[in-house]
């Protein structure tokens, strides 16, 4: 723009020139040319100075375009290696947490296998225990039986005291010989006396409880038929008359020929009720 109106200027002076008078021609073109000179040197000077701060603008400008266009590359190549790091990252992730999942999935099994283990470990030592329980009983019993009188010894004793009326003493030998030596032949006889101690001194259920061992334990034993007359008659001392009367039912049909049926008919007759039937409830 400041040439532009440089130019006009230039024209505008021309004009003036064209149209002045003759006789002051020479002195005003003098002039004329003069300012036109300074007018074009200042012209010049200002299209050097332009051309040069332009080139510099350019110049400042093809830097600057440059460097944005570095900056973009960088920003792209920036953006380009983020997008790398998490697509990685994501499947990094990925697998550490399939990885996480099979050690959670073991760490299950092992702890299951764990328990199964500490369970099977736990039945080893209960049954050890049992077997050792059992071994030291046995050995008690061993150790008891060694110190106890042989069981003949032992029965004759008890029986020499039942008959002479030392019923405590009678009782404890009696006891001892079934503790001692439970599977022998005389040991139904053994249960009977002691039963039978226990039915003098009252102690009905306890009776009941030793008769019972006899009739199970020893049924063809000769102790038998009296266990069972003495397992009726401590019942009704209970006052479970139902279960003797049926006790002793049961012991006719069973020995109806021997001494302890008599007995058993004899007590029923007292009792008013027959020697059959089947109003009795079984004892719980």
């Amino acid at each position: 723009m400041r040439t532009q109106r440089l130019s006009t200027i230039l024209v505008l002076l021309l004009l003036v020139w064209l149209a002045a008078p003759a006789w002051g021609v020479s002195r005003e073109i003098v002039q004329l040319q003069t300012q036109v000179q300074a007018l074009q040197d200042q012209m010049t000077h200002m299209q050097q100075s332009f051309d040069e701060r332009m080139g510099v603008m350019k110049n400042l400008v093809e830097q600057s375009t440059d460097s944005m266009n570095k900056v973009a590359a960088s920003v792209t190549e920036l953006q380009g290696t983020l997008q790398k790091q998490q697509t990685d990252t994501g499947a990094h992730v990925d697998q550490l947490s399939g990885q996480i999942q099979a050690l959670n999935d073991t760490l299950d099994e092992l702890k299951a296998r764990l328990a199964k283990v500490s369970k099977q470990l736990e039945d080893m030592q209960a049954a050890q225990q049992n077997v050792a329980a059992q071994q030291s009983q046995q050995t008690q019993q061993q150790q008891q039986q060694a110190q106890a009188p042989p069981p003949d010894v032992l029965y004759n004793n008890a029986l020499r005291d039942y008959n002479a009326a030392k019923n405590d003493l009678a009782a404890q030998e009696f006891a001892d010989y079934v503790k001692y030596y439970p599977n022998t032949d005389l040991a139904g006889n053994a249960y009977f006396y002691l039963a039978d101690l226990e039915f003098r001194q009252g102690n009905y259920q306890q009776a009941v409880k030793d008769y019972d061992q006899v009739l199970q334990n020893f049924p063809t034993g000769n102790k038998a038929p009296a266990a069972q007359l003495k397992k009726g008659f401590a019942l009704l001392e209970l006052g479970q008359k139902d279960s003797g009367i049926a006790e002793l039912r049961r012991l006719i049909q069973r020995y109806p020929r021997s001494n302890e049926a008599l007995q058993a008919r004899d007590r029923l007759r007292k009792l008013g009720v027959p020697a059959t039937g089947t109003t009795a409830r079984k004892m719980q």
